[in-house]
């Protein structure tokens, strides 16, 4: 058994994930922003005899993240993290909202480092664990209406290949995660996707995952 912390646990691919790996008999830490989301996965991961704990966290706010990791080393070891977490707005570059281009830089860029690097002590220590960072194929090519999302890919595709540059002398495995569009509540709060039944949905992306996790990239859809 594994102990898996999971950021953005609460809905869509996060919570997929989750379910998947709980599934696999791993105790699972539920990450996320909203405690009655992250509440309902715990419990459903616990109606099958699954193993779970859940932390509220704003993974954008790097002493909050500090804190929570820092609580965690004290009762656990954590075997792998998974930065799942993610935010976007899309449309014409001259219609996004400042706010909305701090809001995709702080969640998917900020937010994946400050986790990653508040774990990696307790690794480097251990000289054992896993970091994998779900990054979508927007962190492999440009795409009309997603320059911002798309930069905040880009930037945590660098930032992954970099540590696995950084870590090749340990025995910590990095991996990216480069899937194509969910059917998610992702899309909810906008039109930008309009025919969603097209799309994976996000039980297959966490299963798929979940078979090909000892690759050091993965690219899962369009």
């Amino acid at each position: 058994m594994k102990t898996i912390l999971i950021t953005g646990a609460g809905t869509g691919l996060g919570k997929e994930l989750a379910l998947a790996y709980a599934e696999k008999e791993n105790r699972i830490i539920l990450v996320g922003r909203t405690s009655s989301s992250l509440d309902e996965v715990c419990q459903m991961i616990e109606k099958t005899n699954g193993n779970a704990i859940t932390i509220p966290c704003d993974i954008t706010d790097a002493k909050m993240v500090e804190q929570m990791i820092s609580h965690l080393n004290e009762t656990e070891n954590i075997d792998q993290v998974i930065n799942n977490a993610g935010v976007g707005y899309f449309g014409p570059l001259q219609e996004i909202k400042a706010d909305e281009i701090s809001s995709m830089i702080d969640t998917n860029v900020k937010g994946t480092i400050y986790v990653t690097k508040a774990i990696l002590p307790a690794f480097l220590e251990r000289n054992t664990g896993k970091i994998m960072n779900i990054i979508s194929t927007a962190g492999l090519y440009g795409k009309v209406h997603e320059t911002a999302y798309c930069a905040s890919k880009f930037a945590i595709r660098g930032f992954t290949e970099a540590l696995v540059k950084e870590l090749e002398n340990t025995s910590i495995s990095v991996s990216g995660v480069y899937m194509g569009g969910m059917d998610t509540p992702f899309w909810d709060e906008n039109n930008f996707v309009t025919d969603r039944s097209r799309l994976k949905s996000a039980k297959e992306v966490a299963l798929e995952v979940l078979r090909r996790e000892n690759e050091t990239e993965l690219v899962i859809g369009q």
